[in-house]
Order: structure tokens, then sequence, then C-alpha cells
């Protein structure tokens, strides 16, 4: 019996082994700034929708240019809609917010920005400085959804959440010295 049982799993294993293999790996992009260079995972599993919105935006070079317009220490940088002189891009339609798939806004992951309404999602995204789990989904509250997360370069958002800000054409927190969005592109594997 012990001996059927060991001839089953070592013939389920390959099977097992090549099942793992055949599923399609997370993209990844380099998001290249006037301060430096991030390289970040995006959840394509969890966040389907608003992975591909995202991406439509890289492949079309929409970010080459933007900045991060919004920088509050210790919470979030903001960036991916508005150009240096603070003119807004024009975007696409808006995404349904996927919020409700379990992934946390914690330290180093990024998440769409939106309006009070759910579901306006379009360009503009966020790096989170630490945990912000009350921007997660939960019960009666809608939240922002996470769809990637920094590997490497945390330094370069650290040092971009350090800069001096103050108010530009009516809005606040951003950066009095532009912190420019070079480009966004996938990093092949």
């Amino acid at each position: 019996m012990f001996k059927l049982l060991l001839i089953c799993l070592s013939l389920m294993l390959p099977a097992i082994t090549h099942a793992d293999e055949s599923a399609p790996a997370n993209p990844f992009v380099v998001i290249k700034t006037s301060e430096g260079d991030m390289t970040v995972e995006l959840f394509a599993d969890k966040a389907p929708i608003t992975v591909a919105n995202f991406l439509s935006y890289v492949d079309s070079g929409f970010y080459n240019g933007t900045i991060f317009h919004r920088v509050i220490s210790n919470f979030m940088i903001q960036g991916g809609g508005f150009l240096p002189d603070m003119t807004e891009k024009e975007n696409s339609d808006p995404i349904i917010n996927e919020s409700k798939n379990r992934l946390h806004n914690t330290r180093g992951t990024l998440a769409m920005a939106r309006t009070n309404n759910p579901n306006s999602a379009t360009s503009q995204f966020y790096i989170n400085l630490r945990s912000n789990l009350n921007l997660d989904w939960a019960p009666r509250t809608q939240g922002y959804a996470v769809f990637g997360e920094v590997r490497q370069g945390m330094d370069v958002v650290d040092f971009i959440a350090t800069a001096e800000t103050g108010n530009v054409k009516g809005m606040g927190d951003v950066p009095q010295q532009a912190i420019v969005i070079k480009e966004i592109v996938r990093q092949q594997p």
C-alpha cells in the first residue's frame, strides 16, 4: 500500500510542477524618474482590470514627462496625471474599482488614485510610504485598489517623500521642484 502511494505521488509531482511553471508571471515595470528608478511588480493575478489599464497608459507613453504632483510625508506620493506646469493630461475612461482583491495598502504598494466615486480611477496612482490600511476595502467602505508593489527602489520613493511642498495653482502638497516621471517601461523577463 505504501509503495502504491509513493508511486502515485511520484507520478503526480511532475504534473503539479508543470502546472506551476505554466502560470503566467506577473509583469514588471520600471518607473524612471528625475530622482532615480523604481522596479515594480504588477499584480495582474489579483487586479487584472487595473493592471491592464495601467499598462495601456505605459505602452502608449502617457506617463512620460508627467510628475509626482502630490507628496505627503509619512503617507504617500501620487503621480501620473499632471505635467510640470500642473496641466492635467486627458485620460481614458475610468475603470471598475478592484479594491476587494484582498491586497492591502501597505508600505511600498501601488494603488489607484480616484475621486469619491469608487469607480473613477484613470491614470493617477500612488505609492504608500507606510501601511495605510484605512484605504483598504471594508464592509460599507469602498477602498483604493492596490495593484502592484515596489520591488527595488524604495530608497527613491523615500527620497521623493522628503521633497519640500506647497500650494501650486490651487493644489496643496505639490513638490516645489518638479519630480518628473521620465518614462515607465515594461521590464523584459
